[in-house]
């Protein structure tokens, strides 16, 4: 049985520990709020965005812009991976990550050539580990998503896709399901499919008064929504990232709180044994005299 003294200090290390965990579990928490509340607001302007591009789409069935042509041939994709900057948020890098690379190898054994944009730094770290080429990266974006950051590497995929440098761009990201439960996304961002284009059912078809014509308008409507998109996507994965760590440092405080409660009672039984130790050995001297 280990001495008093050494348990004493690891049940004081533990504490220390605790009290870390409980601090970052209140502070993830108090960040959630915010993050969420960033992401709810978010979703009208894309949703807009996307109405109108889809009404003025289908008002303008002639032009076809080169976010919405299908590619024949897959030769080479680009994908827009979005994780986090810091660590301690359980799974939610590892679960992303993951599908990215599954998701690689299964388009390297079409024979599709793979570049990436690393929105975060364990993203960005993650793929100059195993080779992937990284033509973009955002880091350091902080608790709150700045647009202007992201239009940088966003535009660097978009302009390789307009240039038929790439067939097909996808975005990975975690989306936001509840506290307790973050969902690993790698969808297609371009190009923009029937239904992401798609008009809500409930939704009015406007006849719109627009200038200077029609081209210059869905061009621009339809970069800012991929903008909107890479935003949005990136506030999920903010909410996901302190939902997650909120919930990883309160299992850090229950376990640590259950270690502490371990090593409590080896220290009494300890403190006993020695207890009656004395005892006995004060009983075994008087009797000897």
């Amino acid at each position: 049985m280990s001495g008093m003294k050494e348990i004493r200090t690891k049940i004081k290390s533990v504490q220390n520990t605790r009290k870390i965990t409980k601090a970052m579990e209140m502070v993830a928490a108090s960040k959630m709020r915010k993050a969420q509340d960033r992401m709810r607001s978010a979703r009208p302007y894309a949703d807009k965005v996307r109405n109108i591009c889809a009404n003025l789409a289908k008002a303008n069935p002639e032009y076809r812009h080169e976010y919405m042509v299908e590619r024949t041939e897959i030769k080479s994709v680009a994908a827009i991976v979005v994780t986090t900057d810091k660590g301690l948020c359980g799974g939610l890098n590892t679960n992303i990550l993951r599908l990215v690379t599954s998701k690689f190898q299964e388009l390297g054994g079409k024979g599709a050539k793979v570049r990436a944009t690393a929105i975060g730094t364990k993203g960005a770290g993650f793929f100059n580990r195993i080779g992937v080429e990284v033509t973009s990266k955002v880091t350091g974006l902080g608790d709150k998503p700045n647009l202007e950051a992201l239009i940088g590497a966003i535009k660097v995929q978009l302009d390789a896709y307009v240039a038929g440098e790439v067939d097909a761009v996808y975005l990975a990201y975690t989306k936001f399901v509840n506290t307790m439960k973050q969902e690993a996304v790698f969808e297609q961002l371009l190009p923009l499919g029937g239904e992401r284009l798609q008009a809500d059912e409930d939704s009015t078809s406007w006849d719109y008064i627009y200038e200077p014509d029609a081209k210059a308008v869905i061009d621009d409507l339809l970069l800012r929504y991929i903008e909107a998109l890479v935003y949005q996507a990136v506030a999920e994965n903010m909410a996901s990232e302190q939902s997650a760590r909120m919930v990883a440092m309160k299992a850090a405080s229950d376990n640590a709180k259950n270690v502490i409660s371990e090593l409590q009672l080896t220290y009494n039984k300890a403190r006993q044994a020695a207890i009656t130790k004395e005892l006995a050995e004060i009983v075994g001297g008087a009797a000897a005299v």
